[in-house]
């Protein structure tokens, strides 16, 4: 008996971005709020990081709320509705549940259910990743449209009084609709890790340690909650990095990761219009580009100063960003990289929607 031949979803040969959306929270914290926490300066951290302010989400407002925003807007500027969306990916290490994701609720939200959605955890590499993801989906006929959405709510993972990360953080979303497309609107993806390093950022304590420090206080007679408050809070897992170990590895082994993409995509570049690296300290950035050789053409993204570290929100968020102030940069070819905790790194070169 012969064996009955399958059939398989029809190929999309190109994909593209098709709509960009962004979410920045009210509040606003000044570098001179920031030293209220840390021994600090207004000019020191400008000096070191470029950032002047970072934006930050109230309590009221989460992870999802920040990303469904996002998500809404890159759909409108897409043109389409949340029922052709194919699959939704969210990119997030701040989603503070580790069920159910946070991709179905969002997915919920825009009213795509039943479309696949999934959460990945990839920090600053995170869009990066999503972006790989979503061109292959694509291309390989699995999805027509997929959602992809950096969003991050870092103020819930600091300790404001820690000096080596807690001051560049920020939080936001950023969203972006990949679909089909007639011509190439996404090049080859470089991605990676370098897991040897990957004690370079990461939390300083797991979850399990506050779970053994409630058993504990069971233990000794039941403390109340007022009596652990103060003890959970020290224990609570916050970020913490080593600045000089990062600031090394992502200027010399990005800066390569960045020319691996240009010379995936085939091109150089002089052919770039755009440069949108991870928006992690000003410093990483003016680097890399000096190591691109990226000409005075070349429109480099710096919402860092506006917003501060964002984490896997902070491609898109910069991304929409430069479309605002340079309308004309759409169509046009950027490069994008992300790279962090992990250690981790994603880069590929698009279109601009």
């Amino acid at each position: 008996m012969s064996t009955p031949t399958l059939k398989q979803s029809p190929v999309n040969e190109f994909s593209r971005i098709h709509g960009i959306g962004a979410f920045r929270p009210d509040v606003i914290v000044s570098n001179d709020d920031v030293c209220q926490w840390i021994d600090s300066s207004d000019e020191w951290i400008r000096q070191r990081t470029g950032i002047v302010t970072r934006h930050r989400a109230d309590k009221g407002t989460s992870v999802v709320d920040m990303a469904e925003a996002a998500g809404r807007e890159a759909l409108k500027n897409a043109g389409i509705e949340g029922s052709q969306l194919g699959a939704v990916i969210v990119s997030t290490v701040t989603h503070p549940y580790a069920t159910p994701s946070a991709a179905t609720q969002i997915t919920e939200r825009l009213g795509a259910t039943p479309a696949p959605a999934y959460d990945v955890s990839a920090a600053c590499a995170g869009y990066c990743y999503g972006i790989a993801q979503a061109d292959a989906l694509v291309r390989s006929g699995a999805a027509d449209y997929v959602l992809v959405i950096g969003v991050e709510k870092l103020s819930d993972f600091i300790d404001n009084t820690e000096r080596t990360i807690s001051f560049l953080l920020g939080d936001g979303a950023g969203a972006v609709v990949v679909g089909p497309s007639d011509t190439p609107g996404i090049a080859p993806s470089v991605w990676g890790s370098d897991g040897s390093k990957s004690g370079a950022i990461g939390m300083t304590h797991s979850m399990l340690d506050v779970r053994e420090l409630s058993l504990a206080a069971e233990a000794d007679g039941g403390m109340s909650p007022a009596d652990l408050s103060g003890r959970e809070t020290k224990l609570w897992p916050t970020l913490r990095q080593d600045g000089q170990t990062v600031f090394r590895w992502a200027v010399w082994e990005m800066a390569k990761a960045a020319q691996q993409a240009l010379d995936a995509a085939g091109i150089t570049a002089e052919d770039l219009s755009a440069f949108v690296p991870h928006q992690a300290n000003m410093r990483i950035i003016d680097e890399m580009a000096k190591q691109l050789k990226l000409p005075e053409s070349v429109i480099i993204a710096r919402d860092i100063a506006d917003a501060g570290n964002t984490s896997a929100a902070s491609i898109p968020l910069a991304t929409y960003r430069l479309l605002q102030e340079h309308p004309e940069l759409s169509g046009k070819l950027s490069l994008q990289i992300g790279f962090g905790a992990g250690l981790v790194f994603g880069a590929q070169v698009v279109v601009l929607p």
